[in-house]
């Protein structure tokens, strides 16, 4: 699912270049969405590289992508000296909506020890299958929709460019109410090295790719992008319906990608503290425009017109 980037393909920068100029020039709508289209058949063909070319080289410009890796943060530092307020909003209303993140992290983690242990003595048992929901089939698919836009829209606002993703339809959520969405993005490719190996338990590959870890194989700025990235579906569910059924395996990649990068318990839990902050900070601002993403991922629309559909909704609003 996450997949290596591919050669860089030159040509479809020249034909950006051709179609828009990216010195001192204000693109149209139009000429986004054109451009758009450029970056949708680099995806669909796996030249990564060059689709992140194309959306750089209209990040920031107005009418192109403002939102691309615009979103406003919590620095770590920041958080630390717990400021009741930050670039304007008052983190003391984040709190609650904090605390059910890091609940549902620490939940998820207990499920997880608890399965260890049930499958020790019964090997065929297995409680992390999926999502276990009392909704009907309507319900699950729009909070579906949500925890998917919510992966892409994170993403997307801290510079992350998605490469696919899927929500079921209702039809294939009343077939199998396990059936799940997917977001994937360009610069996660080390999740392949982590899912060659059963990571969790095994001392000896987690020495290993500690040692790879430290030598820079993921860097601090990649580790808080993921790491939000993956809180975004609990974050957007929480916000919908008060509660979430979908996360768990998100936690558990989380989790897994915090023991490769060799952190210890205590600054793993101040790294979760800070991305459950810094995702409800980013989330809770744009509501909006996680909807109507939602909407146009539900309708399986390419890429390039989901972020033609944030650009849309962020046009006058503070990133």
């Amino acid at each position: 699912m996450f997949l290596t980037a591919a050669v860089y393909d030159f040509t479809f920068d020249l034909e950006f270049h051709r179609r828009v100029p990216v010195t001192g020039y204000v693109v149209s709508s139009a000429e986004r969405r054109r451009a758009l289209k450029l970056v949708d058949r680099a995806l669909s063909k796996r030249q990564y590289k060059s689709a992140v070319s194309l959306v750089k080289q209209l990040q920031g410009k107005p009418y192109g992508l403002r939102g691309f890796g615009a979103a406003k943060q919590i620095i770590k530092r920041r958080l630390e000296l717990d400021e009741s307020e930050v670039n304007g909003m008052d983190m003391l209303s984040l709190q609650p909506l904090v605390d059910s993140i890091l609940d549902s992290v620490q939940q998820c983690l207990q499920i997880s020890f608890l399965e260890e242990i049930l499958s020790a003595e019964k090997p065929e048992s297995s409680m992390a299958e999926g999502r276990h929901s009392s909704r009907c089939e309507e319900q699950e698919h729009f909070i579906c929709a949500q925890h998917e836009a919510g992966h892409f829209l994170v993403g997307y606002l801290m510079g992350v460019l998605p490469k696919e993703y899927q929500v079921p339809s209702v039809q294939a959520l009343s077939q199998n109410r396990f059936a799940e969405g997917k977001v994937s993005f360009v610069g996660f490719e080390f999740l392949g090295e982590i899912d060659s190996v059963k990571i969790l338990g095994q001392n000896a590959d987690i020495k290993k790719f500690n040692k790879r870890a430290n030598k820079g194989t993921i860097s601090s700025k990649t580790l808080n992008q993921f790491s939000c990235v993956t809180l975004g579906g609990l974050v957007a569910e929480l916000l919908v319906a008060g509660n979430s059924d979908g996360h768990l395996a998100d936690i558990l990649k989380l989790w897994s990608v915090l023991t490769w990068f060799g952190l210890p318990k205590s600054e793993a839990d101040l790294h979760l503290r800070w991305a459950a902050t810094n995702t409800a900070f980013i989330m809770s601002r744009h509501c909006e425009t996680r909807l109507r993403l939602a909407e146009a991922m539900t309708l399986a629309k390419p890429i390039g017109l989901c972020i033609d559909t944030i650009e849309n909704c962020l046009e006058g609003a503070i990133i």
